[in-house]
């Protein structure tokens, strides 16, 4: 008797209006039925259906995708959009509150009005957060980019973009070459560096499109005028140092044609078309102080904060270096374990390779210090180790400390 109850119960709810409701709108969404669904929301009030925050959403998500069948129809477009906005504008009086979906939908739908669709997008996104505590992502803020790079509105493109920035959203690849082409497009080379730098420092490859709007820019008029015939070589040697391989990050450098070519990237980083070896590109400075920061406070968080407060006082009045070992990695690397093969003549030859790339200067070498005891037994170890000693670059992690974390 209980089975039939439930069952009975739960026949009864699924024949309730709001049910059928939303089992008709969800059909209307899974075949596109724009014309279905909006039958089914203007018979809402004659059947005292209450509507809801998924309601709302997705009569605005079969208009948003519906708007796209509709690019050759401009007065069916527009009645859409304007409907659009008259279903959003009851969503937030029946108080249901948008959400950043929400949002983005309305965004796609207002970006698609012929004159102002830019502005009214942009500014749907920019109050989100006073008016609905919705918080932007990177696909909210896309219908403004994209349509003030298409429409050449290169200013207000670059204001969409400093929001971005402002809220904690990074541009993306599809993002970037959309702000480079306008920049190209509208001849601001200092913008089309700018954003050339962005690329490189958050994509590995790129796709085919963007690698056709790079080529447009450099086989351009405006890309032969930009650069300068002079420059100071110490400044530019300097710049790289801080701001990684590769990079210097003061503008272009040279004036004229460029030469132009695809090519393949080697494993080893060779390049097929002028046959030199890529620079290794490395973090920038503020990257580094970051990274820096992070470890820090890992390393506070699992070991005693005395020792590694007192590594980083050690690290303070030591000479700076250009590159660490983890002794016992390097030392047991392809050793026997089970006869404790600590090869310390192993560590002493990745030693003095590193000495010589780096021009003599000493690596920092971290060995624990039960290791290190024991290592010292033997006075042949002990000799190489009090070298090290003496030459301020060994450091002996405290016991019940992580090596790893010095």
């Amino acid at each position: 008797m209980e089975i039939t109850a439930c069952s009975a119960k739960a026949k009864k709810k699924n024949h309730r209006p709001e049910a059928q409701f939303r089992h008709a709108l969800d059909t209307c969404s899974k075949n596109n039925d724009l014309l279905g669904a909006l039958s089914l929301y203007q018979s809402a009030d004659s059947k005292n259906i209450h509507l809801s925050s998924y309601h709302f959403n997705s009569l605005l998500h079969i208009l948003s995708t519906s708007l796209e069948t509709l690019e050759e129809k401009e007065h069916t477009k527009e009645s859409a959009i304007e409907t659009s906005f008259r279903i959003f504008d009851r969503m937030v009086a029946a108080g249901a509150v948008p959400t950043e979906a929400t949002i983005t939908t309305m965004a796609r739908i207002a970006a698609r009005l012929p004159d102002s669709g830019g502005d009214l997008a942009f500014d749907l996104v920019k109050n989100m957060g006073d008016k609905y505590g919705a918080t932007p992502k990177l696909r909210t803020y896309g219908p403004a980019l994209f349509t003030f790079c298409r429409n050449r509105e290169a200013e207000k493109a670059y204001y969409v973009e400093e929001h971005m920035i402002s809220k904690g959203v990074s541009p993306e690849e599809a993002e970037i070459a959309a702000l480079l082409e306008v920049s190209a497009k509208v001849g601001r080379g200092e913008r089309v560096y700018g954003y050339l730098q962005k690329l490189r420092t958050c994509a590995g490859g790129i796709a085919s499109l963007t690698a056709d709007v790079l080529e447009k820019w450099f086989i351009s008029g405006q890309a032969i005028e930009v650069g300068s015939s002079n420059w100071d070589v110490d400044r530019v040697r300097d710049a790289l140092l801080v701001n990684g391989g590769g990079f210097h990050g003061l503008g272009w450098l040279g004036k004229g044609r460029w030469e132009l070519a695809r090519g393949i990237v080697s494993v080893e980083g060779g390049c097929s078309c002028c046959g030199h070896r890529l620079a290794c590109v490395d973090i920038d400075q503020s990257e580094t102080e970051k990274f820096a920061d992070s470890v820090a406070s890992l390393a506070i968080e699992r070991e005693t904060r005395a020792n590694f407060g007192k590594f980083q006082e050690w690290l303070d009045n030591h000479a700076s270096y250009e590159a660490v070992i983890d002794g016992a990695n390097v030392a047991l690397y392809q050793q026997n374990f089970a006869d404790g093969g600590f090869s310390l003549s192993q560590l002493n030859v990745v030693v003095g390779e590193l000495q010589k790339r780096c021009q003599g200067k000493w690596p920092l070498i971290i060995i624990h210090n039960k290791r290190y005891r024991g290592l010292m037994e033997n006075p042949a170890n002990r000799q190489l180790l009090e070298s090290w000693s003496a030459a301020g670059a060994l450091y002996t992690t405290p016991n019940g400390s992580n090596d790893d974390c010095s």
